[in-house]
């Protein structure tokens, strides 16, 4: 795990490398969001070579910017449910979420949620950050979820999922046997109503692109390995139902057998993006968990 020693992670620091305004450093080098620039006004919280500025100075070559991101923590109750922490650092903890666990509080699950377990982990190592979530998961689907660790790496890395820089793939297994070894599947994903959960496959909806490969071809299944272009909700799980081999345990849109899986099996099993404050590769995989593994073998 990567080790947070000597390391200032309540303070991002940039020498500026051409003539330009605080404003101008802070949205375009730095990556900061509209919304933080005034709460850095407000707070006094950014400093050019020691001092306060406004975002409106002006700013020369060789000036040091320094961004203090303290944050008060969110509300949430700590809680040790013994959650795989893989990475830790000033920016971000990367978790492998297990199968049946929601992301954070809702009406339904109001604890054991990965917010609560993240809390009761920065607690226990004596840090003081508001935990926001990078990328989410269905409560039935396990792995890699990215939480960051303050306002600055949550919108450089959410900017970075939007902009498809983040190489999301993930396993699964699906009914049926797939001919093809590979595959690209381009279909717009549409949700017909506001409240409605189950989404289909419509010109109306969003540009989605899902790109497959067979990893092992089992008895009247096929694990696939499945990186993402874009990240709709239920992507491969629409997707795979569209090319008429919907996920194993899937009850919306898959073929649900309680004897093999008793949940959905897709496991989000790497993810590779950039550090977003000192642009170093990360790359991570989650190994695949035990139901999987023995869906797998009962299949063989």
């Amino acid at each position: 795990m990567f080790k947070k020693e000597g390391q200032k992670y309540n303070l991002i620091s940039y020498t500026n490398d051409e003539d330009l305004t605080l404003k101008e450093v802070l949205l375009d080098k730095l990556n900061f969001s509209v919304r933080s620039l005034s709460k850095m006004k407000r707070e006094q919280s950014v400093l050019v070579n020691g001092e306060f500025k406004k975002p409106s100075a002006k700013i020369k070559k060789g000036d040091l910017i320094e961004v203090k991101i303290e944050e008060d923590m969110a509300n949430f109750e700590p809680q040790d449910l013994n959650l795989e922490v893989l990475y830790d650092d000033f920016d971000l903890i990367m978790v492998n979420k297990p199968p049946f666990m929601v992301v954070h509080p809702t009406k339904s699950h109001y604890d054991k949620t990965i917010a609560n377990a993240v809390t009761d982990y920065i607690i226990k190592n004596n840090e003081k950050v508001k935990i926001r979530f990078v990328n989410r998961l269905d409560m039935n689907t396990s792995g890699l979820v990215i939480v960051a660790k303050n306002a600055y790496a949550h919108h450089t890395l959410s900017q970075d999922m939007s902009e498809d820089k983040v190489e999301k793939t993930y396993i699964t297994v699906v009914k049926g046997l797939v001919l093809d070894n590979e595959g690209t599947i381009n279909k717009p994903i549409y949700r017909q109503t506001e409240d409605s959960i189950k989404r289909v496959i419509d010109e109306r909806g969003q540009i989605s692109v899902t790109h497959y490969k067979v990893l092992e071809r089992l008895n009247d299944a096929t694990v696939l390995e499945v990186k993402l272009e874009t990240g709709r909700t239920h992507q491969i799980r629409v997707h795979m139902e569209s090319i008429g081999h919907g996920i194993i345990g899937d009850e919306l849109y898959g073929h649900v057998d309680e004897n093999l899986i008793n949940r959905q099996a897709l496991h989000a099993y790497s993810l590779e993006f950039e550090q977003p404050r000192t642009k170093e590769k990360l790359s991570f995989k989650a190994n695949l968990p035990n139901d999987i593994k023995e869906l797998i073998e009962k299949l063989r």
